[in-house]
């Protein structure tokens, strides 16, 4: 049995435990933000070639549009450090035991051939810079361990006489990505390996990292939490690094029997592998967030993986529109925000038509990423579902109706079935109900909310006594 210590704080940075079979597991100290994080993620649109150039452009445009509903983070996503990406992309994704920019610690530094303004040591700072001087915050990607080409050559770890290849565990690897070889468990010089790197990101002003392959070591099938240290060392790095650091976890599927652990040493975790621009995908969702919606909570989001709206895959050789149905796109928002995972925009910012931004501005949803809304799905079968969200502080109460099907449908929701609304119920006439995607007013008739829902797609409603 695992009992979680709930936070109540409003602050950055609050000690929380877990009682675990009994017994009070390691305290960790980490950022814990009231609100879910927002931003822009480059992987969805440039895969492992995105530049310099590119990032600033994105930049540019969320805090000229974005950044007032909520938007902030700016995310250079994998191989920033790798020569030559993309250039096999007919072959792999990520060239095998590929050129990597490095120092002389082993640390990863930013191609400077995409990233022209780290040369001479800098790294990211200018650009970190570049985004913090537009009001946003800057965040990158990283593999977890250390570079394989480090551990070959032996290099020395900072902070430590151990060597690359003394911490190295050369049976700990990505089964997508060759760049590195995982840390061993207790090694000398394995947790002073993490100080260092965080160390460096701090310095460059790096506030968001997330890390792949570690979340759910999916090689190993019968041990997919095989990197459970990792995570903790990680996580310590960041409480000693003096910078408040977003700990963000990939890929998924999330371990639920591991939620105490993610809870306690990251902000962020993925409950899905990628996620892309299916029906099927999004379906899919509703099944996991109803597995994870008792772990929300400040500082502790599961997460949905990005949105792939507006134009993607340009780096994977087949730039398009997103295959999602504006109704899709809708259910997709509205799922996401009610559920309260963070938002990662995958889709090119500089592309976005007014509709793509009309769906990403819509505060009255945005707003219920805040810790103090809490979405729970009411009901769900195969042909529909049903999730609330209510802020008690606030005393609002949202419901909304999902539909499954491949057409318009008749969907409803007996109010006084659910706890939320039970209060509400039992006077006719004094229930009010309006959508929030076009502000029409819905009359609600013997406490039934009911209404004919798109195919695939979703009205949510503010609901509140006349």
């Amino acid at each position: 049995m695992t009992t979680k210590s709930r936070c109540i704080c409003s602050g950055f940075l609050c000690s929380i435990g877990n009682i675990v079979n009994g017994e009070e597991k390691e305290r960790s100290m980490k950022y814990r933000m009231k609100h879910a994080p927002m931003g822009w993620n480059s992987y969805d649109y440039y895969d492992t070639t995105v530049t310099e150039r590119e990032v600033r452009a994105n930049a540019d445009y969320m805090a000229a549009h974005l950044k007032p509903y909520g938007w902030e983070y700016i995310v250079v996503d994998i191989q920033w450090y790798a020569k030559n990406t993309g250039s096999q992309r007919e072959k792999y994704q990520y060239i095998p035991f590929g050129e990597v920019s490095m120092d002389e610690y082993g640390r990863l530094l930013p191609c400077t051939d995409r990233f022209p303004s780290a040369k001479d040591g800098v790294g990211f700072r200018a650009l970190a810079d570049y985004v913090h001087g537009l009001g946003l915050k800057f965040g990158i990607h990283i593999m977890r361990g250390i570079p394989r080409e480090a551990a070959h050559r032996h290099l020395p770890i900072l902070g430590s006489d151990a060597l690359a290849s003394d911490i190295a565990d050369p049976s700990s690897i990505c089964k997508w990505n060759p760049d590195m070889y995982g840390i061993r468990m207790g090694e000398p010089g394995a947790q002073e390996y993490y100080d260092s790197i965080v160390a460096l990101y701090a310095q460059w002003g790096v506030d968001f990292i997330k890390c792949d392959d570690i979340c759910n070591t999916n090689l190993y099938v019968e041990h997919p939490y095989s990197a459970a240290h990792e995570i903790e060392m990680l996580q310590h790095a960041i409480e000693k690094c003096g910078r408040d650091i977003v700990l963000s976890l990939s890929p998924g599927p999330a371990l639920i029997e591991k939620a105490w652990h993610y809870e306690t040493y990251a902000n962020m975790w993925r409950i899905t592998d990628d996620f892309w621009d299916t029906w099927e995908l999004l379906y899919d969702m509703f099944r996991r967030c109803e597995l994870w919606q008792n772990h929300v909570g400040c500082g502790s989001f599961p997460d949905c993986d990005m949105l792939p709206v507006g134009r993607l895959g340009k780096g994977f050789g087949q730039e398009r529109q997103t295959n999602f149905t504006r109704d899709e796109q809708k259910t997709m928002m509205t799922l996401w925000c009610m559920f309260g995972s963070p938002l990662m925009i995958g889709g090119e910012l500089t592309k976005l038509d007014d509709w793509t931004r009309f769906l990403l501005t819509r505060q009255e949803l945005l707003q219920m990423l805040d810790a103090d809304y809490v979405g729970r799905q009411v009901a769900r079968d195969l042909r529909h579902a049903v999730w609330s969200c209510v802020n008690e502080k606030k005393g609002e109460r949202y419901l909304a109706l999902f539909n499954f099907m491949e057409q318009p449908a008749q969907c409803e929701a007996a109010l006084p079935e659910t706890e939320a609304f039970a209060d509400m119920c039992g006077q006719p006439g004094t229930i009010r109900a309006r959508e929030l995607w076009d502000g029409t007013e819905l009359i609600v008739h013997n406490d039934c909310l009911s209404d004919e829902i798109p195919a695939h797609g979703v009205h949510v409603f503010r609901i509140d006594k006349k």
